[in-house]
């Protein structure tokens, strides 16, 4: 995991503007609802009236309140009474026009706009409109009689008074009694319920005032949607520039990801190839980055936004009505349970899914590599029936997790509409109780959904997560898949005096996990300017010790020398570079004959090129050929003989150059004339050059200076054809297997 994210590392400024777009979207987002509140509470119901501290009032309203209120001194220090002694004729005119009662009354106007001011302003206000209107309601009239009752004396003169002017009456002892039986009724009632009667009440002064309420209440909506589609645009925006960003890192890591997986295995060892079969690698790079790469998208897109979303909705909603807060609690229990029951039934079978994968590619791949063999046999049906079985689970798999998912989504639509009518159910009772408003229902209804909506997103992301997390681990392996062969820290000098001279010192090897070893007390030196033949039977470990030369793997015991120098001790470039390597299989690359045989130095010139193709008898077959050394060779050499193939692949290794040569049974495919000519001609090219050679036949090394000869991964004979022929009883046999008496004595 610290490889997959040590590729991020790459993109951390991206990164950094990701999470901040993303905040600034959710940020947004979130204040959205506000909007809706506002437009419907302070547009509609209040006529654009924001706060329940008025911005004017006749004097006598203003006597009025002051007599209801303890916090009188703080009302004057922000208000001040404006008549048309104090202002000029100028001044009296604008008033006018803004206030037409000012033109026979004296008005207090509001004198602060400090936004805290405002606020302490507005709970005095809310309760002292209150309070008045509870004296002024006519149902106050049995309020009235009781307080008349109580004076006797002076019941005639208070008749006809209103119980406002009868408690201007009132000793000061009495007024805050009254004052203080009224406020404790309010007490129970919420905040915002007080704010909306007092603004009822701020109405009524306003058109007493004949001050016109619609301009200021269009001017307020236009201004609150005009802030509203800012944010809007600027969520959009924010989650463009998001989407873009995210796919650029997502494919940034994909790439970087891709270069090195491949990286790696380029690095591999054959231990490591027989650890991993060349489909998984290749699903391993391909299909599970794809699921990195979608996951990485999704992780910025959603899994960063949406915890965002869910939290400042839970916020939001308890800074609104905390009563309500047990609804988002059912909502998210009901998604966390039915996420907890999908997962723990698909879970397993995502890890599943991207074996399956692999093991349809792997029979993929074999099906269509042997598709000759396959015909010739005529078991078209067998591997129909193989791969349908295989096609078949990987299906039966993949429908199993998608009908699983597909419960996800029905069910929390079902959550959110319950949900939603609960709330509605809920949020009616308290508008009816003068709890909430029209406009409050409404915005705890859109972060409710946010809420929920930012769980089914991550519920939706977490669909992918499982089988991303499973590409993850084995993309994980890959990438912390040491190979067993290393250079080494200290590099060692060739020695100029050994130079072209190959050695094995009792070299001892045992395949990874294998009980038995391979090889043997395997001991012997190819000199430079002769040839070293390999010989065996079937599985007597020719190509187990020749793959040990380039430490495609590397030795159990003893030592490699070459040039004097354990190839342990050098790089595994320096010790490359030295040999000219034919496999037992013909490999070429998609491009042209040139490229093929200019594939291990770019340097090559083209005579050295043409050279190498006349020694290994290719030059023939090639220039009967339109396009020559420019003809296409497609992927594998399909479209090339099996000879051609191998004879391409030797003429490489004859371009290069090299000190040492391996040909690994290099001339089976080739036919007795060619092989022999073949032969000839490189005897003259390499006459002073290290010469190995893999042979199962006979007439391949007859020449020889020195063969070798393996039986069992042991060493049971040395020397030249009549050497052994005298003194090695498993060559004679070989020998005798595969050429006449006359022809063993021609030889």
């Amino acid at each position: 995991m610290r490889k997959i994210l040590k590729y991020l590392q790459k993109s951390f400024i991206p990164i950094i503007v990701v999470i901040g777009l993303i905040i600034v979207q959710a940020i947004a987002d979130i204040s959205l609802p506000d909007y809706t509140s506002r437009i419907v509470n302070i547009g509609i119901q209040q006529s654009g009236i924001e706060y329940a501290a008025p911005q004017a009032l006749r004097l006598p309203t203003m006597r009025k309140l002051l007599l209801v209120t303890e916090d009188d001194d703080f009302i004057l220090d922000n208000y001040r009474l404006v008549s048309s002694s104090t202002v000029t004729p100028m001044e009296q005119a604008e008033l006018v026009n803004e206030y037409p009662v000012f033109a026979t009354e004296d008005i207090y106007l509001l004198d602060s706009t400090n936004q805290a001011t405002l606020e302490q302003l507005d709970n005095i206000f809310s309760k002292a409109f209150v309070v008045l209107s509870a004296l002024e309601n006519p149902t106050s009239a049995q309020i009235k009689a009781a307080l008349i009752a109580q004076m006797p004396a002076a019941s005639t003169l208070f008749t006809n008074l209103s119980l406002t002017e009868i408690l201007a009456k009132l000793p000061a002892a009495e007024q805050t009694e009254m004052l203080a039986s009224l406020e404790q009724k309010l007490t129970s009632m919420p905040t915002s319920t007080l704010k909306q009667m007092a603004i009822n009440q701020i109405k009524i002064e306003y058109q007493a005032m004949e001050i016109d309420l619609a301009p200021s209440q269009m001017n307020f909506m236009f201004f609150a949607a005009l802030e509203m589609l800012g944010l809007a645009l600027l969520s959009m925006a924010a989650a463009i520039l998001v989407t873009l960003l995210a796919a650029r890192i997502a494919a940034t890591l994909g790439m970087n990801m891709r270069y090195g997986v491949f990286n790696n295995v380029l690095n591999f060892s054959n231990s490591e190839f027989d650890t991993y079969s060349t489909a998984s690698l290749i699903t391993r790079s391909t299909n599970d980055i794809q699921q990195v790469q979608m996951l990485v998208v999704m992780f910025f897109r959603i899994v960063v936004y949406a915890p965002i979303l869910g939290i400042g909705g839970i916020t939001k909603v308890l800074q609104m009505n905390s009563s309500m807060a047990w609804i988002i609690g059912i909502a998210l229990a009901a998604i966390l349970t039915l996420v907890i029951v999908l997962f723990s039934l698909t879970m397993p079978k995502f890890t599943k899914l991207q074996k399956l994968v692999d093991k349809l590619n792997l029979v993929s791949r074999e099906i269509l590599n042997g598709l000759p063999v396959i015909r010739a046999f005529s078991t078209q049906k067998y591997e129909e029936k193989r791969f349908d079985d295989t096609n078949k689970e990987l299906t039966a798999t993949n429908l199993f997790v998608n009908r699983s998912m597909t419960i996800m989504m029905p069910t929390m639509m079902l959550i959110m509409n319950g949900i939603t009518i609960l709330i509605v159910w809920v949020g009616a009772q308290n508008i009816d109780n003068g709890a909430m408003q029209v406009g409050d229902i409404m915005t705890f209804i859109q972060y409710t959904m946010q809420i929920v909506m930012s769980f089914l997103m991550l519920s939706m992301v977490s669909i992918m997560i499982p089988r991303a997390s499973v590409s993850i681990k084995r993309i994980a392996e890959v990438l912390n898949s040491a190979t067993t062969v290393h250079d080494p820290l200290k590099i060692a000098s060739f020695k100029p005096e050994k130079k072209g001279y190959l050695e094995f010192k009792n070299v001892n090897f045992c395949y990874p996990d294998a009980k038995e070893s391979a090889l043997c007390h395997i001991s012997f030196i190819a000199p430079p300017g002769k040839t070293t033949a390999i010989i065996g039977s079937t599985g007597s470990g020719k190509s187990t010790l020749i793959n040990l030369i380039p430490r495609f793997y590397d030795v159990s015991a003893g030592a490699i020398l070459l040039d004097g120098v354990d190839i342990r001790h050098i790089t595994q470039h320096q010790l490359r570079a030295k040999l000219g390597f034919v496999p037992q299989k013909g490999v070429l690359f998609s491009g042209t004959i040139a490229s093929n045989i200019k594939f291990g130095d770019d340097n090559i010139s083209d005579e050295a090129m043409q050279r190498a193709a006349e020694i290994a008898q290719a030059k023939e077959f090639i220039s009967g050929t339109p396009d020559q050394y420019q003809r296409e060779i497609s992927q594998d050499g399909t479209n090339v003989s099996g000879g051609q193939r191998q004879r391409l692949a030797i003429a490489r290794a004859i371009a290069k150059k090299p000190e040492i040569y391996i040909f690994d049974d290099s001339f089976s495919a080739l036919d007795y004339q060619t092989d022999t000519n073949l032969r000839r001609a490189l005897k003259a090219e390499t006459a002073e050059s290290t010469v190995i050679i893999v042979a199962q036949r006979i007439n391949t090394i007859i020449n020889a200076e020195q063969i070798i000869v393996l039986e069992d991964g042991n060493i049971v004979g040395k020397g030249t054809h009549k050497e052994l022929m005298q003194s090695c009883e498993v060559y004679k046999q070989i020998a005798t297997s595969q050429l006449s008496k006359e022809e063993l004595e021609n030889e």
